[in-house]
């Protein structure tokens, strides 16, 4: 999954949620110095993304996509799943997004200094084009789409991917609302797991 989906799986919990945002950041075992929530999240955002790769609706969705895209279809889908969450934000939060999305900037920029350097070098671009708040209009995600493209330089043709979201858009919108009850299940149960463990 992409951004939004993490951080809303994290249960409103600030280090689960810190953790859960770093962890593509974070190199195999490297994060026994954080706090051990923050540890939580970051093996929260592992089992989460293991479950999304392998799960049967997530490798339809991505038969769906056009061939062109090849090993970087994963990627496209988890921006199409923030999509729907961040379009569909009512049904799964009695906060509005824009409320969630700002506490969740000020939460980072709290903690700017414990955050990897890559991370610190992404949040300012993050919320300088509010991605978060964006990713429910197809303007937002056609912006990811193209910064997407262009760190790839050009390979991955994700550019084009909006036109797949617009041509399939009610069946991409179904896959999502199919896996992602799904996902909230899982990530509540492992968020249990982790507590008893840690």
């Amino acid at each position: 999954m992409n951004f939004l989906a993490h951080l809303y799986l994290s249960d409103n919990y600030p280090h689960i949620l810190l953790g859960n945002f770093i962890a593509d950041h974070i190199p195999g075992n490297n994060f026994t110095h954080f706090h051990p929530e923050i540890q939580k999240g970051i093996l929260l955002h592992r089992e989460i993304d293991t479950f999304t790769d392998t799960h049967t609706i997530v490798r339809k969705s991505k038969r769906r996509l056009h061939p062109r895209y090849r090993h970087y279809k994963g990627v496209i889908i988890d921006i199409f799943y923030d999509h729907y969450l961040a379009r569909n934000w009512t049904s799964y939060s009695d906060v509005p997004l824009e409320t969630f999305v700002n506490s969740v900037y000020k939460l980072l920029q709290n903690h700017f200094e414990i955050l990897p350097k890559k991370t610190q070098h992404l949040l300012p671009f993050m919320i300088e084009h509010n991605w978060l708040y964006n990713y429910q209009y197809i303007a937002g995600i056609e912006k990811v789409l193209n910064g997407m493209n262009n760190r790839t330089q050009q390979k991955s043709q994700m550019h084009l991917a909006v036109e797949d979201l617009q041509n399939l858009h009610k069946e991409f919108e179904e896959d999502f609302t199919f896996f992602f009850e799904d996902l909230r299940l899982f990530s509540k149960q492992k968020l249990k797991e982790l507590s008893s463990n840690l």
